[in-house]
């Protein structure tokens, strides 16, 4: 049995989108290259034979994978959640209590998580000493350095 997995809306979309791609515009290249593969003669000693089965193996894998994610995902309700506290697909501004420097991330599910758009996966240290925080709060994070202080400006969805 697979495990249930939350997703944002924009989450769920990117996987339906990526499985929809591997089926339609993938899986049939990779039956082309096998189809010219095994045209070029003798299979026991054809190496691009065996290579295109080998990525025609990996790609049902990964068309495998996403169909059980897919079929096992929840959506997460974005209208439903309490701004009051810091929980997943909160967008907090936060504040280092030392230099001022002010940063914002949205808390995402761990499969969502891109640093470079600033989505940090729940299930990371940071993000996990942030949850069920309010506003106002000064959040002690620890890091290889030590601990950093960080006051929650503010927190929205």
């Amino acid at each position: 049995m697979s495990e249930i997995k939350y997703y944002s809306e924009e989450g769920l979309q990117k996987l339906k989108d990526e499985l929809h791609h591997l089926i339609a515009v993938e899986r049939p290249a990779a039956s082309a290259a096998i189809a010219e593969a095994r045209d070029k003669g003798d299979l026991s000693e054809n190496a691009e034979y065996d290579a295109a089965k080998e990525a025609q193996g990996h790609l049902e894998a990964r068309i495998s994978k996403l169909q059980d994610l897919v079929a096992n995902a929840r959506l997460l309700d974005e209208s439903k959640i309490d701004t009051s506290k810091v929980l997943l697909l909160s967008k907090i501004n936060i504040m280092n209590v030392k230099t001022k420097a002010k940063q914002s991330y949205t808390i995402v599910p761990e499969s969502e998580a891109n640093l470079k758009e600033s989505k940090i996966s729940v299930t990371s240290p940071f993000a996990q000493s942030f949850l069920g925080k309010k506003k106002g709060d000064v959040v002690e994070v620890k890091v290889p350095a030590g601990t950093m202080n960080f006051e929650i400006l503010s927190i929205e969805r």
